[in-house]
């Protein structure tokens, strides 16, 4: 499995952290790694600017590394 880093070079990750984050629509919530809210972050904010290609890398990278939240906070 890639690093955030890896498919993303220009990406700022949160490091040593964890975070708690809720599901925009449903409000259900999970604890993310720093590497993951970095991605989740970066899929949220390329859907505000239409750049569909990065949500697409940014959603199979998710749905890799963490199956569970990516069923609560994407899908």
């Amino acid at each position: 499995m890639k690093t955030a880093k890896q498919v993303f070079p220009d990406i700022a990750i949160y490091k040593d952290k964890t975070v708690t984050v809720a599901n925009r629509f449903t409000g259900e919530e999970i604890t993310i790694t720093g590497e993951e809210a970095s991605v989740y972050d970066l899929i949220i904010g390329a859907e505000m600017f239409g750049q569909w290609d990065i949500v697409r890398k940014g959603l199979d990278w998710f749905r890799q590394k963490n199956a569970e939240a990516y069923m609560v906070l994407l899908d």
